[in-house]
């Protein structure tokens, strides 16, 4: 019934675009997470292509569109225009920017025949789908972006038939677009299509983080960025920055690419754009800031993107669109230069540094139980176990997570550190759960969990000897201050915290000034748009006041 519901309705007004988001919704959830599989919206689209390309051709199109010799030079230029997209897809980039191409075609057409009997149609419109170029992982997709790709052009057919009075269709189908069904990072993108013919790339390559990546993804970011240092903590999507960056050496050709914010923010910086900077001469020419990602399928993405177009040559006008909140619409700002954090600032870059470039205290990671649970308690838990073993009390300590300090909760945790033999063995309770842990440690997949031996322990032990200030390592980013406070020795912290030892006040009120939290949200990760604080990047790189 569904199906014949359908057939009633006029699909010659409906994009093509749309099998993207039909695509989307009938994957398998952990097929199209596994493979970072979301599509993009036409709203996105256009942030990237607008200021790509399209914005400069209507443009140029203004000057030129009374000037009976100009008029017809653009229309051959936009004729011979190509466009790559590495990751298609269902086709959706490639459908929309060769609709607003056609647009842009149908409005040369009216300048140049406006008053005038067209004899034919054909013989006026040089833009056809063979300018599209894409690869795609998955063959269903694949084979739906050429389809859709007709389907685009036939409607836009139908549009310029509609305008001149002569009914037009391009049966039999002679050209395609060309979509090849690949591994883009293992193929060589020369084989698709030349660089010497290429004008733009474009896309939005697969969101992956490294701890989501399966064997094959890691062996693909390792063959595309087996020159850089740390490539394994690297997004997928930086194999496409990586591959782009090189094949457009010697051109001039423009990227745009849709991405995660990882890429400009906390340790992917340092490592990816230091290389892309220094040995491809990489520069920005624009940039989205964080916005968050969104499209018309069912179950959306948690994910907060940017869009950042580059060549590897400079240009005079650069913009950066600025938004006020995730929700909000963007406002460009005209700026000299756009570094990596995509702030108009010089290349400069941040990388991981071990300890303080300043004289203040080093922070500590926070100690990691990996124990299944059975160090931790909960306020009754630690009421009920007491109750059934008192001698415990001096093993029991105040835990603090990130979640618990922020919303001043509680839970307790066993700490056995300096624990005495004789002690445990008057604890019956304890050496139960130090069973309970040996066992979930034994069946771990990490070698290294299997084979720790210190079960009475937290698998990483860094508690702070005396009195320390804690920082929680993710925050909201509607805070204005990250949430931090003193606490003495005897509270556990976990490893959703960090701690300074030996900080005084001086140091707490730094880090919650405003000068501290514009540091913090220029290098600082992300985790969705929530602050991820880090020792190695944040903290050890901060400028810290001498007196």
């Amino acid at each position: 019934l569904a199906l014949l519901d359908c057939c009633y309705i006029d699909w010659s007004k409906i994009s093509p675009a749309i099998f993207g988001s039909m695509f989307q919704s009938v994957m398998n959830p952990k097929e199209r997470r596994n493979l970072g599989a979301h599509y993009t919206s036409e709203t996105n689209i256009l942030k990237l292509i607008k200021p790509l390309f399209l914005d400069e051709l209507w443009a140029e199109f203004e000057v030129v569109k009374n000037n009976k010799i100009k008029l017809p030079e653009f229309h051959k230029k936009l004729s011979t225009l190509k466009f790559l997209d590495p990751a298609c897809g269902c086709g959706n980039f490639l459908v929309i920017t060769y609709r607003e191409l056609r647009l842009l075609e149908l409005e040369i057409l009216r300048s140049q025949y406006k008053n005038q009997q067209v004899l034919s149609i054909e013989n006026i419109m040089w833009l056809d789908v063979d300018m599209m170029y894409g690869i795609e992982y998955e063959e269903f997709p694949a084979r739906i972006a050429e389809v859709a790709m007709w389907l685009i052009d036939h409607q836009m057919n139908m549009q310029i038939s509609n305008e001149f009075g002569q009914y037009f269709v391009r049966l039999p189908l002679k050209k395609s677009a060309k979509i090849v069904h690949d591994n883009a990072l293992q193929t060589d993108w020369e084989n698709v299509v030349s660089k010497n013919d290429l004008s733009y790339i474009i896309g939005n390559p697969p969101f992956l983080g490294h701890h989501m990546q399966n064997e094959n993804q890691k062996e693909d970011l390792h063959f595309v960025l087996k020159g850089i240092k740390a490539a394994g903590v690297m997004d997928y999507v930086t194999a496409w920055y990586y591959k782009a960056s090189a094949f457009i050496q010697g051109t001039k050709i423009k990227v745009a690419f849709v991405s995660t914010n990882s890429i400009t923010q906390g340790e992917q910086v340092g490592i990816l754009w230091s290389y892309l900077l220094s040995n491809f001469n990489i520069k920005i020419h624009f940039a989205h800031r964080t916005f968050k990602w969104s499209n018309e399928a069912k179950g959306n993405a948690a994910v907060y993107c940017v869009i950042v177009g580059f060549a590897n040559y400079d240009a005079n006008n650069k913009s950066i669109f600025e938004y006020e909140d995730i929700k909000s619409e963007a406002h460009e700002l005209k700026v000299k230069n756009i570094n990596p954090y995509l702030i108009d600032a010089k290349d400069i870059l941040i990388e991981n540094r071990s300890s303080p470039i300043s004289n203040v205290p080093k922070m500590m990671y926070g100690s990691k139980p990996t124990d299944g649970g059975h160090f931790i308690l909960t306020d009754t838990e630690k009421i009920e176990f007491l109750k059934k073993d008192p001698n415990a009390i001096n093993f029991i300590k105040q835990f603090l997570s990130a979640r618990e300090y922020i919303n001043d909760e509680k839970r307790w945790c066993i700490w056995l550190v300096d624990a005495e033999p004789k002690e445990l063995k008057e604890t019956p309770l304890i050496l139960q759960r130090i069973e309970l842990v040996k066992k979930f440690r034994s069946e771990s997949v990490a070698a290294s969990t299997r084979d720790y031996k210190f079960h009475n322990l937290f698998r990483q032990v860094t508690q702070p000897k005396g009195d320390f200030l804690l920082i929680p390592r993710t925050t909201s980013e509607n805070r204005s201050y990250i949430p931090i406070g003193f606490f003495t020795k005897d509270f556990i912290v976990s490893d959703t915290c960090q701690s300074i030892p030996g900080a005084n006040h001086f140091h707490f009120g730094i880090l919650t000034s405003a000068m501290h939290m514009a540091w913090v949200k220029t290098t600082c990760g992300r985790l969705k748009s929530d602050f991820r604080y880090s020792k190695d990047i944040v903290y050890n790189n901060y400028p810290w006041p001498e007196n």
